[in-house]
């Protein structure tokens, strides 16, 4: 099923947009280099028309927070469905390349675009507040064709992929339109991206998902551990690849919190649906919000955020918690940057086993 696009001017009477062609795939390649965000923020680019071993060049290769990577690969006006099959092979290559692949790509990618930082670990930390190197980086990846529409025969093969095989393949289509010689651009994702993130494929080995959520918490001055521990939640924001995770979680759940470089600090249970962190009223506490509690973090700006990059949080009751220097860290945990999920790899059993004998098994079923 086509995905129509339209923009109209607001006014006495609404004044639709005029499409207007776009003139060349090299357009939407730059408008993507130049700003991500287009896509999705919690991206970086890393690699522009990257060289496979096939020989072949991927247009765009991105990373997120989690160390996986997207490829992004573009083409102009209908797509025929041999371009899902492009993006496939792709990924072929993708799967068994190492970290120190991307660091190389990286670097070639930011000595030809003059970027400031030639470092992959450097660039990493600025865009996402974590080296890559110490991101557990496992060759998790999926694929973005960006398009201006889709022929019906791929749009089946691409919801074939997603549904049946698991395979976290999408498509994004973009449309221009003009008005008094000014251009803009529209986009609209064929499946919420949300969907396809939860399918990343890695080379790891996989184990059935054992029941328990793993919540990466960000400490610092806007999001502090010692207010969340005290009034019970989690949070993410600043962008919806950090916060849309949260909609994984439903009451009932559980969850073990995990500040990235320091440790686990928390294991319980939802009890509450998402909600913009600013406007939650904490029932134990006089209905108060955030911003009307005595806090250590500062959450000021929280109402001045639009819906893309405010904080939300979920209401938490912690079984047990730990003070940020109590925090249980030890080689061999599971780590990872998304703010919730749900891992299927032995490394998150082995954590689970670990993290039972530290937190009070008393007090968890």
């Amino acid at each position: 099923m086509a995905i129509e696009q339209g923009i109209w001017k607001i006014g006495s009477t609404p004044k639709k947009l005029s499409p207007v062609v776009i003139e060349s795939e090299n357009l939407l390649e730059e408008q993507i280099v130049a700003d991500v965000s287009i896509l999705n923020s919690g991206w970086m680019i890393i690699g522009q028309q990257v060289r496979t071993a096939f020989d072949k060049y991927i247009d765009l290769l991105a990373i997120d927070a989690s160390g996986s990577v997207i490829i992004i690969e573009l083409k102009r006006h209908k797509t025929p469905r041999d371009v899902v099959a492009q993006a496939i092979d792709y990924a072929s290559w993708v799967v068994d390349i190492d970290d120190s692949k991307l660091v190389d790509i990286y670097f070639e990618y930011s000595q030809k675009c003059s970027l400031n930082e030639l470092s992959l670990d450097r660039a990493f930390k600025s865009k996402f507040g974590t080296k890559f190197s110490d991101v557990n980086y496992d060759g998790s990846h999926q694929m973005v064709i960006v398009a201006a529409e889709l022929d019906a025969s791929s749009e089946r093969i691409i919801n074939y992929l997603n549904d049946k095989a698991k395979i976290p393949v999408n498509a994004v289509f973009f449309s221009v339109f003009e008005d008094n010689g000014n251009k803009y651009l529209s986009r609209a994702w064929m499946i919420p991206p949300e969907e396809t993130q939860e399918r990343v494929i890695s080379k790891s080995a996989k184990e059935p998902w054992n029941g328990e959520f793993y919540v990466s918490f960000g400490h610092g001055k806007e999001r502090h551990w010692a207010d969340a521990r005290k009034y019970g939640y989690i949070s993410a924001g600043h962008g919806r690849w950090y916060s849309n995770t949260l909609n994984m979680i439903e009451v009932g759940d559980r969850v073990w919190a995990n500040i990235p470089g320091t440790g686990y600090v928390g294991v319980g249970e939802v009890v509450g649906d998402i909600c913009r962190a600013e406007k939650y009223q904490f029932n134990d506490f006089d209905n108060k919000t955030v911003n009307e509690l005595s806090t250590e973090g500062n959450y000021s700006t929280f109402e001045s955020l639009d819906d893309d990059n405010a904080e939300y949080l979920v209401p938490v009751k912690w079984h047990d918690t730990k003070s940020i220097k109590s925090a249980f860290s030890e080689t061999g945990l599971f780590g990872n940057q998304n703010s919730v999920c749900k891992p299927t790899t032995p490394k998150w059993s082995h954590t689970i086993e670990r993290l039972k004998t530290d937190f009070k098994l008393n007090q968890i079923t």
